[in-house]
Parts: structure tokens; C-alpha cells; sequence
């Protein structure tokens, strides 16, 4: 037998199954998917030769065959099920707080340094601590509504 295109069958098979009709042929189901009746029909011509000879063949005979191959393969989808906790996105800051970073870059002896540049690496770790800091206090915030 031939091959047949998955995409295509997805698509047929959701356009049916979308369809509240008892009746469906290629021309209406065309409607629904923006598929040409012809091509519908060669794909689903695997399942049952007639559907090219007859337009007037009820599709929704052909819904548990499609069904079955569908399932039977594995899907080609390359979607991954690994989805990472949130702990496992946050990344390790070299800095605790934004007050070890000021105390630590911006600081000489306890003394502020008002020359300092701070590069646009340096800026975007800072933008993460501040995140990281508005966080905590969101959750603490939280946590004293809750105590109460």
C-alpha cells in the first residue's frame, strides 16, 4: 500500500471529528479543513478505494480505521516531556543579594567608588538579584497574610 501523509490524516481526522454530522463528504469536510476534496480523497483512498470513485462516500464510515492508524504510530512530534521544575531554572547567582554585589563591585575599602562602570554583564546580573530580591519579598509578603 501506499504511504500516507500523518499531516494530512491529522487534519482530516480532527476536521471529522470536529464535524457534528452524521453525514460528511470530502466537499464539506473540505470546508472545514481548507483541504481540497481530491487530496483528501487520495489520502483517504488508503483506507477505502471507493472514497475516489464515490464524492458522495460518508467519511465518518472511515473515522475508527483512521483512528486506529493514528495511534498505531508513534508521534513525530519532537515535544519533550521533560518539563524542568522551577528550582531547576533559577540559576545559581554568584551574589546573595544586591547589598553583596554593591558591597563587593562597587566598594573600596567600605568606601563607595563613584567611578565605577559597571559593564552590561554586570547590569543584567543586577537586574536578575533585583528580580530575585522582589521575589522573596512577594512570597514573605504572602507568608505574613497568611500568619494572620
Amino acid at each position: 500500500m501506499a504511504n500516507i501523509n500523518n499531516n494530512y490524516l491529522k487534519k482530516i481526522y480532527l476536521g471529522l471529528k470536529k464535524m457534528k454530522k452524521k453525514y460528511v463528504t470530502s466537499e464539506m469536510l473540505s470546508d472545514v479543513i481548507a483541504l481540497y476534496p481530491d487530496v483528501i480523497n487520495a489520502t483517504l483512498a488508503y483506507f477505502d478505494p471507493m472514497v475516489n470513485m464515490d464524492y458522495q462516500y460518508n467519511l465518518m464510515d472511515l473515522l475508527e480505521q483512521i483512528e486506529l492508524e493514528i495511534g498505531d504510530k508513534p508521534s513525530s512530534s519532537k515535544k519533550s516531556n521533560n518539563k524542568k521544575n522551577k528550582e531547576d531554572k533559577i540559576e545559581k547567582l554568584p551574589y546573595d543579594s544586591i547589598n553583596t554585589f554593591i558591597y563587593e563591585r562597587m566598594t573600596i575599602g567600605g568606601f563607595m567608588n563613584r567611578d565605577i562602570y559597571l559593564s552590561d554583564s554586570d547590569l543584567k546580573l543586577l537586574k536578575k538579584l533585583v528580580i530575585q530580591e522582589q521575589e522573596n519579598r512577594k512570597s514573605n509578603k504572602n507568608n505574613k497574610k497568611k500568619r494572620k
